[in-house]
């Protein structure tokens, strides 16, 4: 099955066949990405339960979670999105019905996975996965669901852990041969295993990022070199803030001040100009401007 054409694959392309997604779980993240340059922001599972809901990733969310957090990030980024859709929230209608409200909420890429609800984040011991047949109806589910054919399908296996990469290989081919756009094999333990992935499994590849955890971190030259078309880096900023405001609530409480905090910190002028502050001023000025005359 051909890929269909889309903003996400240009942006592959553009990017000269390797792309880096940053992830987000808030608003002001993905315009912070944004801002930097990034061509596709990725809506993180993992980055919504942490930030929005302050629990693991461990199934405490569902579909109407994300579709917050999904409708939230469209809303302010101009940048096609790709959601984290977890394992489609059910079976076949469910999934549809999934596709379909993500899709309605702008998203241009939707991540499925193969794990057992309620599903684990994919760097954590004790997933389980269903069988292949489950995933593979659910992956044909969601491309006769998605109503704009540009709209990539990513199809994610958490085999390696509890079955291995053999088992991860092969599933990954039949979610391509199901109708999968992308295949993404989680949680591979080297960089052997990221090599064989690259050579065996058709399709855009998606390796993801997460630091500290099982697979070993490349460059994104290195990726290139392999053949993955996405890297994700899904919760980054998420541990960076975490550690960052962890550290200074500490320190604010010790000490009773932030002053040793403010060269770190965005002026208001810089936090506001990136969510927009000119923007909403001069349509409040436009308007006024015109109710007198």
């Amino acid at each position: 099955m051909p890929v269909p054409e889309s903003r996400i694959v240009r942006r592959i392309a553009e990017a000269g066949g390797t792309l880096v997604v940053p992830g987000a779980g808030t608003p002001l993240e993905a315009l912070a990405a944004e801002r930097a340059g990034a061509g596709v922001v990725y809506v993180s599972g993992y980055a919504t339960a942490a930030w929005r809901h302050g629990v693991p990733d461990i199934g405490l969310i569902a579909l109407a979670e994300i579709a917050e957090s999904l409708a939230a990030v469209t809303s302010v980024v101009d940048v096609p999105v790709i959601v984290d859709a977890d394992t489609g929230y059910g079976d076949v209608v469910n999934v549809a019905k999934t596709v379909e409200r993500l899709v309605a909420l702008g998203a241009e890429g939707i991540q499925l996975e193969d794990q057992t609800w309620p599903k684990r984040c994919g760097h954590l011991r004790g997933k389980t996965v269903e069988p292949t047949e489950v995933m593979e109806r659910k992956i044909r589910a969601a491309v006769r669901a998605r109503t704009d054919a540009s709209t990539l399908v990513i199809a994610r296996t958490d085999a390696r852990a509890p079955l291995g990469i053999d088992e991860a290989i092969e599933r990954a081919r039949r979610y391509h041969d199901a109708g999968a756009d992308a295949l993404f094999i989680d949680a591979p333990e080297s960089e052997g295993e990221l090599e064989r992935i690259a050579a065996d499994v058709p399709g855009i590849l998606v390796a993801n990022m997460s630091e500290s955890g099982l697979t070993p971190a490349l460059s994104r030259e290195r990726f290139r070199e392999m053949g993955f078309g996405i890297v994700l880096y899904p919760t980054s900023s998420l541990r960076i803030a975490a550690d960052a405001f962890t550290r200074f609530f500490a320190d604010l409480l010790a000490s009773g001040t932030s002053s040793a905090w403010t060269g770190e910190m965005a002026t208001l002028g810089q936090l506001n100009e990136l969510v927009g502050i000119a923007a909403a001023e001069a349509l409040e000025q436009s308007v006024l401007e015109g109710s007198a005359r």
